[in-house]
């Protein structure tokens, strides 16, 4: 144990770990480190947490820690130089591992002296996920979400405090404490550009009724937003649309009078601004006001034009341009414009959404199996575009009595046509399918048959050769052992910049992800129904399998030559084409001179069969692999 009498101070700590580098037991780069270790009394290693450095045995060259659940731990100095962090007595981990229960009462009693333990704790300043991160779940235990609302509104009452905007960027403690107003218009001066400036007067907005001088502060601020309005107003009338807002409030906020010759939203709208352009641009919280602006600005054609521009909006708008609609008695013209879409399956997937969502009487009548059906139409249509999102088929998903709800007054026809609809949709893999028929079965039964003579269809085996499956399989490979690996690395460091909501490379990562686990489940739904072959002993008395057909269109000497293969072989210059495609379909089981039709080269014509050969079989690449466990 530590020897008081031997170990009195640093000086004679120092003296002892240079008799230990002297005889050997340690290394003088150890040294500093060990110092700080000593000095400082407390330390955290990031498996076992905050301790206590209690003593040192100079005969084994050995610190004794008090950690959480470890008391009396023996650490070699060496070890202990390389792993331990040193911490002071006053620093917030060593706070916790000491007087828990005291930071607890503080955290109820004075939440903006906490804040400060921790900011000093991390050298003045902290991001809120890492004050989260030392608090959740020791010190707070209940609703952080509720504590930090409150805390964060005493902080930016007291001067000593620089709350910022983003949630990513560090809270600092300053050593002299500034007046409101003087720290709320620092912020506004300071910002850069029109945006940034706006967010920083919505923060001034919140706390209007702590300036000491509100006139004042109104006259700076309208003064500096009217200047950024006009070099705004034709570059990016969205950014120009919010500062008028935004002057507007602190105007009717602060009591400041107008200015002469300001401009407003009519300016905006008179220039060649489109509602589209004003809406991308501007922050979704505005669009609403933004659409009254508009329609004030355009009395004869605003309804026309919003409905107009409904189908090109994200869901959330298309709920603020229908609220508006109703608000102003033009219900019927709505339901007008979403009739048509839907019936004509041009109905985007924001637009559905959005239906799918609200689902309230007022569309009632429209609401049915039409709408389920341009559903699957426009998850179709957005599989195919990369920056198209799945949230509509993700809705579908989530929403368990959605289906049910749009096809519960079909006709029984109706919901057998919609069933082969959704099974031969290719919107939805095989689980998510089976999911959503589930649902549908639950509530009309006498669709079951349809649904099991489809799975028995679909779990028939595959066709392959040997060449094609190994490539598969090295694909599968791939695929588990460094993409899917690779993506999860991606994840965890987007994870790791904070801030979910405005993090774009989290959402990409996440996106990959789906596509990634999308095509793992694929293959191994394919891998599982793979057989693979070598096309020896083929039947050649009709078109199978393994056989190169020659055959000759009708009325022309030319004649083409197929060579009918595995389901995933395709080369279209040697006439390679898989056993499952149109024309191979058309072809097979037929015998030599026998007629068929089918389409090739975008017409469609009648063939005549002028010759069957089996095909020299194919030798294994190698011995196939297992297919996996999976699949």
């Amino acid at each position: 144990m530590f020897d008081d009498t031997l170990v009195t101070g640093e000086i004679s700590m120092r003296e002892e770990l240079e008799r230990l580098v002297a005889i050997g037991k340690l290394v003088r780069r150890h040294v500093e480190p060990l110092l700080a270790l000593h000095t400082a009394g407390y330390c955290v290693h990031r498996a076992w947490g905050c301790g206590k450095i209690t003593g040192l045995d100079p005969v084994l060259a050995r610190f004794s820690i008090n950690f959480a659940g470890k008391s009396g731990h023996g650490m070699d100095l060496s070890f202990a130089a390389e792993s331990l962090k040193p911490v002071c007595e006053t620093h917030i981990l060593a706070r916790k591992f000491n007087d828990l229960n005291g930071l607890r009462q503080m955290a109820a009693s004075n939440s903006l002296e906490l804040v400060r333990i921790v900011l000093l704790s991390f050298g003045g300043k902290a991001t809120t996920d890492q004050i989260q991160q030392v608090l959740v779940p020791d010190v707070i235990r209940d609703d952080w979400k509720k504590w930090w609302e409150g805390a964060r509104r005493t902080l930016k009452k007291d001067g000593h405090f620089q709350v910022p905007v983003r949630k990513t960027d560090p809270i600092l403690l300053m050593a002299e404490a500034v007046g409101a107003q003087d720290r709320l218009l620092k912020d506004v001066r300071l910002a850069r550009g029109l945006k940034a400036r706006v967010v920083a007067v919505q923060e001034l907005l919140k706390c209007v009724e702590d300036l000491a001088d509100r006139p004042a502060a109104g006259r700076e601020v309208i003064q500096v937003l009217n200047a950024e309005i006009v070099s705004h107003l034709r570059t990016m009338p969205g950014v120009a649309v919010e500062g008028i807002f935004a002057r507007d409030d602190i105007r009717t906020s602060t009591g400041a009078p107008a200015v002469e010759g300001e401009l407003g939203t009519a300016e905006v709208w008179a220039s060649s601004a489109t509602l589209g352009s004003v809406l991308a641009e501007a922050a979704p919280p505005k669009h609403s006001r933004i659409l009254d602006s508009y329609r004030v600005s355009h009395l004869a054609t605003w309804c026309d034009e919003i409905l107009g521009f409904i189908n090109e909006s994200p869901a959330k708008v298309v709920g603020e341009m229908a609220d508006l609609l109703i608000r102003e008695n033009h219900l019927q013209p709505l339901k007008d414009k979403l009739v048509r879409s839907i019936s004509q399956h041009t109905a985007s997937s924001e637009l559905l959404l959005w239906l799918a969502r609200v689902r309230s009487d007022d569309y009632a009548d429209i609401l049915g199996p039409e709408v389920f059906r341009a559903m699957l139409s426009a998850i179709e249509r957005d599989q195919f575009q990369e920056k198209k999102s799945n949230k509509l088929r993700d809705y579908v998903m989530d929403d368990h009595q959605l289906i049910v709800e749009l096809i519960e007054s079909a006709d029984l026809d109706v919901i057998k046509d919609l069933t082969r609809a959704l099974q031969l949709s290719p919107a939805f893999d095989d689980m998510d399918k089976r999911s959503l028929l589930a649902r549908i079965v639950k509530s009309f039964p006498s669709v079951q048959s349809l649904i099991s003579a489809e799975h028995v269809k679909q779990d028939t085996n595959l066709i392959v050769t040997w060449h094609s499956l190994e490539r598969r399989k090295q694909e599968y490979h791939d695929l588990v052992e460094k993409k899917i690996p690779a993506n999860s690395k991606d994840i965890a460091l987007a994870r790791s910049y904070g801030d979910l909501r405005e993090n774009h490379e989290y959402k990409a990562s996440k996106e990959t992800q789906k596509v990634l686990m999308g095509r793992k489940s694929e293959l191994e739904r394919d891998l599982g129904r793979a057989r693979g072959t070598d096309f020896s002993n083929v039947r050649t008395d009709v078109v199978s399998p393994g056989c190169r057909v020659e055959v000759a269109r009708e009325g022309a000497e030319n004649r083409e030559v197929f060579t009918i293969m595995g389901a995933w072989d395709f080369d279209i210059e040697k006439g390679i084409i898989s056993y499952l495609s149109p024309i191979a379909q058309s072809l097979l089981n037929r015998a030599l001179l026998e007629d068929v039709e089918f389409e090739f080269e975008g017409q469609h014509s009648r063939f005549k069969i002028t010759g069957i050969q089996a095909i020299t079989p194919l030798p294994p690449v190698s011995s196939p692999d297992e297919t996996p466990a999976s699949a």
